[in-house]
This record gives C-alpha cells, sequence and structure tokens, in this order.
C-alpha cells in the first residue's frame, strides 16, 4: 500500500511540476496559413479550423529524419514487444507499476542519448515531444479522474433490449468521457445487472468491442490515438464530420448482431433465473452527476483554450492554461468528494462511501499509462522522423493500405503509438504524392498536410481495431480483469480472437469497402 501511495504522490508531483514548461510550449496559433495551398490540391472547408496551419514553420521532425538511422528504432520496437510480450509470460512480474517504469526507462534512455548527441535539432524534437506527452497524459488523468467520481446505482433487468441500449448508451458516452473512463463508469451496472442470468459471456465481449473501441472514434478525447492527432494539429471536430458514418455503421452492425445473439441466449436462461432478475430489478440512481459538469469543462478547454488572431492584428494564446485547467477540474472533482464524507462522518455516517469509494478508483491504471507512454512518445521519435523524411519512398500510397496495417499493429500493440508512426508515415506519402501532381483533399496540420483519406484509414484502423485482442487498447484487459473477478467467465485471449475473427473482421471489410477508398 506504501508503494502504492508513494507512486501516487510521484505522479501528481511530476503533472503539476510540469505545468511551467507547457505554459512555455507553443502548441500554435488558431490562423490561416498565409502560403497558398500547392497547385491542384483541394483544402475542405475545415482547414481554417487547425490550431496551426502547415507550412507556417520548416519540419523540424524531417530534417532529423535525414540524419538520423534506421538502428534507432530498435528502442521503439523493443518496448512495443515488451508491452505485448512479458505480461503474457511473467504476468505477475508486469503487474507493478515499478517493473513497467523500470522497462521504459530502459528503451528510452538510449535515444535520449542519441537526441541529445544531435545538437540543438535534437534537442528541439525532443522538448516538443515532451510537450506533447504532457498534453496527452493530463487529458487522460483528468477524464480518468473526474470519470472515476461517477458511480451508477441499481440494478436493472437484463433483457435483450435493455442490453442493447446500455452498449449503445456506452458507445456515444464512450467519445465524451473516452473509452476508458466510459468502461469504468459502466462495467459495474451492467455485471450487476446481468448477475442472475449465466450465459453472459458475449455481453462483455461487445461490451468491450463497442465501448472500450469503437465508441470512441467520434472527438479526439475519446480515445489516445485521436488525442494525439489533435496534439499533431487536426482540427477538434474532424473525427466527428469524417468518422461518424463508419461509427454508425459499425456501431449499428454490432447492435444488431448482438441483440440477436443476446436473445438466443435470454431464451436458454432458466425461468427461475429469469424471475429472480426481475425481483431483484432496481432502478438506476446516478451518484456524483456534478462531475458531468466538470467534463463537460474539460471538453470545453480542449476546444476553446488555444491562441486567437482578431482582425486587428492581435493574437493571444491562452494554450497554456489548457493543462492547469484540467488539473484545476480533477481536483475540483476529488474536493466534492471529500466534502461530502466529511459532511456525512459529521452527521455520524462514519462508513459513508463516496462514488470513487464504490468504484473502487485507484490512480495504479492511470501511473501504468504515464509510465509506459513517456517511453513510448521518446522511443518513438526517431520512427516518425524517419518516416517523415522517407514516407513517400515506401510504395504506400493507399487509404485501405494503412487502415489495415494500422489497424493490424492497433490489434496487438498500443494504438496510439501505431496511429502516430502512421500518421507521419502519411505525410510523407502526402508530400511525395503532391510532388508527382496528384489532386487530393488535405487536412492541414501543426506538422504538415495528410491527405484526408489516408487519416481517415489511420483513424479507424487504429481506433476500431485495438478491439481485435484483449492487448489492442488499455481498457480491453481492465474490463476483462473487472469481469473475471464478478466470477464472469470470458474468453481466454485466443477464445477472444475468435470472437473478433468472426463477428469484427467481416464488420471491418465492410467498413473499408463503404469508406476507405
Amino acid at each position: 500500500m506504501r508503494v502504492n501511495r508513494s507512486w501516487t504522490l510521484v505522479f501528481v508531483a511530476v503533472l503539476l511540476l510540469g505545468a511551467a514548461p507547457v505554459a512555455q510550449a507553443t502548441e500554435g496559433v488558431a490562423r490561416i496559413d498565409a502560403n497558398p495551398v500547392p497547385a491542384g490540391v483541394h483544402a475542405p472547408l475545415h482547414q481554417s479550423e487547425g490550431t496551426s496551419q502547415a507550412g507556417a514553420a520548416p519540419d523540424i521532425e524531417e530534417a532529423l529524419g535525414q540524419r538520423l538511422s534506421y538502428w534507432s528504432v530498435t528502442p521503439f520496437v523493443l518496448i512495443l514487444l515488451s508491452i505485448a510480450i512479458i505480461p503474457l509470460i511473467h504476468g505477475r512480474w508486469w503487474e507493478q507499476n515499478l517493473n513497467k517504469s523500470v522497462v521504459s526507462f530502459l528503451c528510452a534512455l538510449p535515444i535520449l542519448a542519441y537526441l541529445i548527441d544531435q545538437g540543438p535539432l535534437g534537442l528541439e524534437v525532443l522538448v516538443t515531444v515532451l510537450h506533447e506527452y504532457y498534453a496527452f497524459i493530463i487529458l487522460l488523468v483528468a477524464l480518468f479522474t473526474i470519470s472515476g467520481g461517477i458511480y451508477l446505482e441499481g440494478d436493472l433487468r437484463a433483457t435483450p433490449i435493455l442490453n442493447t441500449v446500455f452498449l449503445g448508451i456506452g458507445s456515444v458516452l464512450a467519445s465524451v468521457i473516452g473509452t476508458t473512463g466510459a468502461a469504468m463508469v459502466l462495467i459495474r451496472p451492467l455485471l450487476r445487472a446481468n448477475s442472475e442470468r449465466k450465459h453472459t459471456t458475449h455481453v462483455f465481449v461487445f461490451f468491450i468491442f463497442l465501448v472500450a473501441n469503437i465508441g470512441g472514434s467520434l472527438l479526439p478525447v475519446g480515445d489516445p490515438p485521436l488525442f494525439l492527432g489533435y496534439l499533431y494539429g487536426v482540427p477538434f471536430f474532424w473525427t466527428l464530420r469524417a468518422l461518424w458514418p463508419a461509427w454508425l455503421t459499425a456501431t449499428a452492425i454490432l447492435l444488431a448482431v448482438f441483440y440477436v445473439w443476446d436473445t438466443y441466449a435470454y431464451s436458454r436462461e432458466s425461468p427461475r433465473d429469469k424471475e429472480l432478475d426481475r425481483v431483484r430489478e432496481r432502478g438506476i440512481r446516478i451518484h456524483g452527476r456534478i462531475n458531468f459538469l466538470l467534463i463537460l469543462g474539460v471538453l470545453s478547454s480542449v476546444i476553446y483554450l488555444r491562441g486567437y488572431e482578431f482582425a486587428s492584428g492581435t493574437t493571444i494564446d491562452v494554450t497554456w492554461m489548457r493543462q492547469p485547467v484540467m488539473i484545476l477540474l480533477a481536483l475540483v472533482s476529488f474536493a466534492i468528494d471529500h466534502r461530502v464524507r466529511e459532511r456525512r462522518r459529521r452527521e455520524g455516517h462514519e462508513h459513508h462511501q463516496t462514488p470513487r469509494d464504490r468504484n473502487r478508483f485507484s490512480f495504479a491504471p492511470m501511473i501504468e499509462v504515464a509510465v509506459l507512454f513517456i517511453g513510448i512518445f521518446i522511443t518513438m521519435i526517431p520512427a516518425i522522423c524517419l518516416l517523415k523524411a522517407h514516407g513517400a519512398e515506401s510504395g504506400i500510397t493507399r487509404p485501405w493500405q494503412f487502415y489495415w496495417m494500422a489497424g493490424g499493429l492497433s490489434s496487438f500493440l498500443d494504438n496510439a503509438p501505431t496511429y502516430a508512426t502512421y500518421f507521419a508515415l502519411g505525410q510523407g506519402v502526402t508530400k511525395g504524392l503532391l510532388a508527382n501532381g496528384a489532386d487530393l483533399a488535405l487536412v492541414a496540420t501543426r506538422t504538415g498536410p495528410i491527405d484526408w483519406n489516408i487519416l481517415v484509414g489511420i483513424s479507424l484502423g487504429a481506433v476500431f481495431m485495438g478491439a481485435n485482442t484483449y492487448i489492442g487498447n488499455a481498457p480491453n484487459f481492465m474490463v476483462k480483469s473487472i469481469c473475471e473477478d464478478a466470477k464472469v467467465r470470458m474468453p481466454s485471449f485466443l477464445g477472444y480472437m475468435l470472437y473478433s475473427a468472426c463477428i469484427l473482421i467481416p464488420t471491418f471489410l465492410l467498413i473499408m469497402a463503404i469508406y476507405v477508398i
């Protein structure tokens, strides 16, 4: 317990101390680039929504990529393989966050030394990436912390229609509070609702498909890969405008399949279990509703705390306020819980439980993400720089190729670094296509333009196909563990992949045929 508390204190201290350098970071000012769009390139209407535009400054990552050795990607490969393989062969050892941090540090250390040896250019890229890491992790911490203060009490009757509606609501909520937040808020009410039934494994497999993965594709705050894209300069509402048809199609197909499956499974339940489910039915009561307003505050800070340019030519950049505001909102959520607990204790309720107590809230999952991702962000620098410098030479030019390659890696490796890798490759490919006179629709970002259709393929592949395995996205394993603690029999690693191969892959093929050109 002391170790966990110490890790939590260190984690919070790092977040707070990081606010100062981030305040100086230039995450970009909302403006329209003075440089004209190259001939033959059609810029979509959303281009002016970007946090910054391509061409405002030379691409330092591309310049660094011209100087780096291909061997410099080795630590990036090692850390990804460690995340995928070590939990399978030494799961108990890997459970300790200290061990994860050691692996992360050892993989990152050679790259830190290598970048410093590159001189000012290497240091500039390193500082930029660390700023992106700070913004990335603060958003996750804020959403994770605040959503942990929401508790759904009750026991609904687990009919097929109710389970289907529950998954549908979760598929929407995942884009608002993130896949991790939505999964943690909804999994226990769903377990309680289905506790009287015997045939429920498929319910929680589909929960992972929809709530922990596909549902998070509408907004950048929904899934870490999309937020990385936002940090790179993809407009905030681009994901909603570009991905909602694919999200709606995939969600509708999976909900329809689930309803048919659950109807059959429900018919196999004994009359006694159905009657017990009916007798124990209690309506849902939401505790910690104030946290929904705090989540809205986090979303507002992402959207509105940015740079503004006025007609007079004056610019005001309040981007530096974004992370401190998120930290403040998370602290307010904790303060509300503490105040309620103290008031109840003064009233004689010594064992009063707050929504966080009932959720068994802990920072351990967030610490795990933080220590692993600092290593991932640092080690992926050479891969991103090399792809930007040489991406046009790869021979990969079609959106469907990006869709399956990003999706295939996201199935077995973490989807955020996979997205970052193929985002960089997509920018390199876009540069080569433009040089050859291709007629493209562009998404202007801070690090250069990227073809609209390529970005759609990368985004859908990284987010959707994280559902293919337990290790494709962080909430997958968390949901599996919580279900097994509740005595729900979950599929093995290969058993789960059988579910995804039979249900998800045909769905993804249809999505490709319709939306990924």
